[in-house]
Parts: C-alpha cells; sequence; structure tokens
C-alpha cells in the first residue's frame, strides 16, 4: 500500500541488527545445511540452490557454505531441524517465526521470551499460521510491463513494484520454473525464496506502537537459530522514518 513500509523494506532500509557478519554467516549455513538433506547437489536440489544464493549475496566465503554443505555428511554434527513458532505481537500483529535448530529445548524459551518481554505472545501452533499463504517470491531489479507479461508467461501470479525494483510472486512449485526464466530473459535477481505471505495487512500509524513491534522483530532477529520472520503489518513511512 503508498505511503507504507513493509517489514522486508523497513529491515532493508534500516538494516538488520544481524548485520553482524558472524550472525549472518550462522544462519545461512544453518539454511544450507537443512536444505542439504534432500541432496548435496545445488543443480538437482532448488532449495539448496537458493540456499547457495543467499549466502553468496550476503558474501558469505566458498568455504563457509561448503562446510555447511558438509555438516550434512558428519555423524558427529548435531542435526538441525525445521520448527515454525506462531504468535502476536503489539496490536494484535500475527507474526511466524522460522528457525532452523539442533536444540528445541533451547529455541523455544529464546522465541517464548522474546515475544512476552517485549508485549506479544506465543500461540498455539495452526492459530496464525492460516492468516498466511506460501508463497515463491522473486525480486528483481527492473521494473515496466515488459516484465510484468514476461514472468505471468512464465507462471507467476502477481506482480509488484516497489523501491528499487519489482516483487514478483509464485506458485511454491513454480518458483524455480519463473526464476530460471526470468534469469535466462537476462532480469537480474536479487533475491528468490519461499515464503509466506499474509491475506491481508494490518496498518500501523501509531508510533509508540510501531516502536514496540520493531523492538521485537529485532529481539527475535537477533536470535541465532531464527531463519526468517513472516508479518502482517505495514507501517506508515512518516513513522518509520521516525523510529
Amino acid at each position: 500500500m503508498s505511503g507504507h513500509s513493509k517489514w522486508s523494506t523497513i529491515k532493508r532500509q534500516k538494516g538488520a541488527k544481524d548485520a553482524a557478519r558472524g550472525a549472518i554467516f550462522t544462519k545461512l549455513g544453518n539454511g544450507i545445511a537443512v536444505a542439504a538433506r534432500n541432496g548435496i547437489d545445488p543443480e538437482s536440489n532448488f532449495a539448496l540452490r537458493l540456499a547457495i544464493d543467499k549466502a553468496k549475496t550476503a558474501n558469505m566465503p566458498a568455504a563457509n557454505i561448503q562446510r555447511s554443505i558438509d555438516r550434512i555428511k558428519d555423524k558427529n554434527a548435531a542435526e538441525l531441524q525445521e520448527v515454525m513458532y506462531e504468535g502476536y505481537g503489539p496490536g494484535g500483529v500475527a507474526i511466524l517465526v522460522e528457525c532452523a535448530t539442533d536444540n528445541i529445548n533451547r529455541t523455544y524459551p529464546d522465541v517464548k521470551l522474546a515475544f512476552t518481554k517485549h508485549g506479544g505472545s506465543i500461540a498455539d501452533k495452526g492459530s496464525v499460521a492460516f492468516q498466511f499463504d506460501r508463497r515463491g517470491l522473486i525480486r528483481v531489479k527492473e521494473t515496466g510491463d515488459d516484465l510484468i507479461l514476461e514472468a505471468l508467461d512464465a507462471g507467476a501470479e502477481d506482480v509488484q513494484e516497489e523501491e528499487g525494483g519489482s516483487v514478483i510472486y509464485t506458485n511454491p512449485k513454480d518458483l524455480a520454473k519463473v526464476r530460471t526464466t526470468l534469469s535466462n530473459k537476462g532480469y537480474e535477481i536479487s533475491e528468490a525464496e519461499l515464503t509466506y505471505v499474509p491475506n491481508n495487512t494490518v496498518e500501523i500509524t501509531d508510533a509508540a506502537t510501531a516502536g514496540k513491534i520493531m523492538r521485537l522483530m529485532d529481539a527475535l532477529e537477533d536470535l541465532d537459530d531464527v531463519s526468517s520472520t513472516h508479518v502482517n503489518f505495514e507501517i506508515s513511512e512518516e513513522v518509520v522514518a521516525s523510529l
């Protein structure tokens, strides 16, 4: 919505707190290791290829990427598992928290504490997730009618312009096909991933509430076990500028 910023945009503009390189590499490495469980060849394992591309975009060294892949072959390494927690933040905003962890007994209390400490609450499984749809997401640096037509022809469901480019949504099973098609046509892809998109968004125009939400999101993003967060709020650009 014009005049409002999504959480993904806010993170890029303000800079996430986990911008410390070590924290980023831990999260990216966990994502690679989880994806590698379904095969260590990125040519045949699209999820692994996406995880590696994301790591390369963050300038993660090739040696770190390879160590993350090799973790799947290390019998002594603790096995990572994927888990998602659901909760509500200040103002009743809905939040999904995806984690990759080798110790749920550590991760769950950490996530729960982040919610309760910052005015939110963790929720029962399924009580929040129904408000989101699983979608493929591709960000490109181009805009225009040609992009829209070619993306839709490739199988995309929607194309939206945003500052600095366009975001393209797909059915999850079509993400690989659409990404490959657009890449082959010369479009510059800055991001491609599976994500959760809210069915409806909550507009936050109150600075105090926005500040509480941002502190909660920062606390969640600071956790090493948290790989991704998904929300249903948009914050007024004027309020974002004041944070």
